[in-house]
């Protein structure tokens, strides 16, 4: 049984063009013609066009495939090892690569590219990226999330231990105020207010009043953001989400 050249070109993904080159330099030639001249493969053609291809797809250049193929020495057996081989060692290559990519994207998730040590000296027992795919979830299609992940993507691990000093020094000095009995509405709190949202729009998108004041109602209503702010100061939430809605109302106004 015979095949034609669109059919073969079919079977195996491949173009006539590439069929027809191949026997023009002689690495395929069809066993058979048509009377009409077509060419015909049959299907040793067609083991030696796998064979091809599987070369092919290692990389081999043309003519190296054309000498391992026609090499009257090569014992079947042989062949097949060798290619066992090569399969294996693009196996394990390629496992490799994947890994290295996988690594990548982890690391890359928020732009933190920074060793496991370096994650810990910077953020402590904190995941940064505890809330990645909720944020993607809600926010992926924002100019403001597109962004935050082009800002943070350049940082470098100087640039993250400052954010998280900055945040740092921020909580101990609300907790200052909430200590002294400042009321949201007073300037005090507001300036903090104003600090906190000068922080997001430095180091992740622009944040207006309007934005400002949505996140602080997600600071309350989110258990999890809750209990960030909370960690600070028992009720800090609550006061910040108050004093974010009377420093904007001031701006806004």
């Amino acid at each position: 049984m015979s095949h034609s050249v669109g059919q073969v070109a079919g079977f195996a993904g491949v173009t006539v063009r590439t069929l027809h080159h191949y026997d023009d330099i002689g690495l395929l030639v069809p066993s058979e013609r048509s009377h009409a001249g077509h060419r015909r493969y049959s299907d040793a053609d067609l083991d030696r066009l796998q064979q091809i291809l599987f070369h092919r797809e290692l990389g081999f250049p043309l003519d190296e495939v054309a000498a391992l193929l026609d090499d009257p020495a090569a014992d079947p057996r042989a062949h097949l090892r060798r290619q066992h081989e090569l399969l294996t060692a693009r196996i394990e290559k390629l496992s490799k690569m994947a890994a290295a990519v996988e690594h990548a994207m982890e690391a890359r998730a928020m732009g933190i590219d920074l060793t496991p040590e370096e994650r810990f000296e910077v953020f402590g027992d904190k995941d940064p990226e505890q809330y990645t795919d909720e944020a993607e979830a809600r926010w992926g299609g924002t100019e403001e999330y597109a962004e935050s992940q082009r800002r943070v993507a350049r940082y470098t691990k100087e640039d993250w231990k400052r954010i998280q000093a900055e945040v740092d020094d921020w909580g101990r000095r609300y907790d200052a105020l909430m200590a002294a009995g400042e009321t949201p509405t007073g300037e005090a709190a507001m300036e903090l207010a104003e600090e906190h949202r000068q922080h997001i729009r430095t180091w992740y998108y622009e944040c207006s009043y309007e934005l400002h004041g949505c996140l602080g109602e997600t600071y309350v209503s989110d258990e999890r953001f809750k209990a960030f702010y909370d960690s600070m100061r028992p009720g800090l939430a609550e006061h910040l989400k108050d004093a974010i809605a009377a420093n904007a109302a001031r701006h806004t106004s």
